[in-house]
């Protein structure tokens, strides 16, 4: 019998995400490897070495493409540095999977989804809220018709500060230089989990109000303060879909305690998330709890990246024309116009906006 042949990943940015989260999700993958890691500080190069038995690590991305035969690499690096990291692995010839955002601009997305197209390679971006049991069993409900038809959803999300204060994570999601802010560290998952909520339906319009820094943007010192580099750190949301629904979400760094949270109602009945608790009340004001239980894990969620992580797998095996690649880069696409949107609408005052998704 023939020995099984593994596909060959490699990590590139091997912070806490992908040393706690990304790294044991691919563990749980028999037929996927992580043989090499990209990682310019050397104290977290010593930590992949520690970690990953027999991997190779490298401080140059070229270095490791041009040295490694590899099938996938998993970019990991902070949002500014997304673009041009999976611009070099998908020339390498590698399929690409990227923590959110997959980049900052609509410019520099479509060039690398064309690339991806070009060179028949799958492209995809981190989802993992979308494998959080709270929000499966929302989506299951909704899909089940229990609560007839969606017609508004809310997703908050409240937190004291940025993840991994006092370390390297909440510096670059402290600055506006390196991709950082709110609105890309929580509103991405925010606005796929809203996509795909609504039934996969593109957003219309958004108004939106951002604060940087304990300040306004859209004028003045708010704006001074965004083009020293200071990344926003609250952002209150209204999003139109289609015939009309409507979504909000507010994300907050300034909040007094930690929550996350969402209400979704449709005609026949209601479901609120309160952190892991799902609760669904119908009509007849009847209630029943829909919790499912969670792996044990820590902030990084390392479980969902794991279901991300088969999904990839799955996607690769399937080709980047099937449904599971194109879909994600549709959402992910989707995702990002509504973050660009929203700041628009921020700096002329919260006027709402269209939209640009693509056609």
């Amino acid at each position: 019998m023939r020995a099984r042949v593994k596909l060959r990943g490699a990590i590139s940015g091997f912070g806490e995400v992908a040393a706690r989260a990304h790294l044991p999700g691919w563990r749980t993958r028999e037929d996927l490897s992580i043989v090499a890691v990209h990682e310019p500080v050397s104290a977290r190069r010593h930590e992949a070495l520690r970690l990953i038995k027999n991997v190779r690590v490298y401080d140059d991305l070229e270095l490791m493409l041009d040295g490694e035969a590899l099938d996938f690499v998993d970019i990991a690096s902070p949002p500014a540095l997304h673009a041009v990291a999976a611009r070099a692995a998908l020339k390498s010839g590698a399929h690409v999977i990227v923590e959110k955002p997959l980049c900052l601009g609509l410019t520099e997305f479509d060039a690398l989804a064309h690339l991806a197209r070009n060179n028949s390679r799958v492209l995809m971006c981190v989802h993992n809220w979308k494998f959080a049991p709270p929000y499966a069993a929302a989506h299951d409900a909704i899909a089940a018709g229990r609560l007839g038809a969606l017609r508004y959803a809310a997703l908050d999300r409240f937190r004291v500060e940025p993840a991994g204060a006092g370390g390297a994570g909440a510096k670059w999601r402290a600055s506006a230089e390196t991709g950082g802010g709110i609105l890309v560290d929580h509103g991405w998952h925010v606005f796929y989990l809203m996509r795909w909520l609504m039934g996969d339906a593109s957003p219309v319009a958004i108004s939106a109000r951002i604060e940087s820094g304990s300040r306004a943007r859209g004028g003045g010192a708010g704006q001074a303060r965004a083009a020293a580099g200071v990344a926003e750190d609250l952002a209150d949301l209204r999003v139109v879909f289609s015939d009309g629904r409507l979504a909000r979400a507010h994300l907050s760094w300034r909040a007094p305690a930690r929550r996350t949270s969402a209400i979704l109602y449709g005609d026949k009945g209601m479901l609120e998330i309160d952190d892991d608790r799902v609760t669904f009340t119908g009509r007849d004001g009847a209630r029943e709890d829909l919790s499912r239980a969670d792996a044990p894990d820590d902030s990084y969620h390392s479980a969902w990246f794991a279901a991300m992580a088969e999904a990839f797998e799955h996607a690769v095996a399937a080709g980047p024309g099937a449904a599971a690649a194109t879909a994600n880069l549709a959402e992910a696409r989707d995702v990002l116009a509504m973050i660009v949107a929203a700041r628009e609408s921020a700096a002329r005052d919260g006027v709402e906006i269209a939209i640009a998704v693509a056609g």
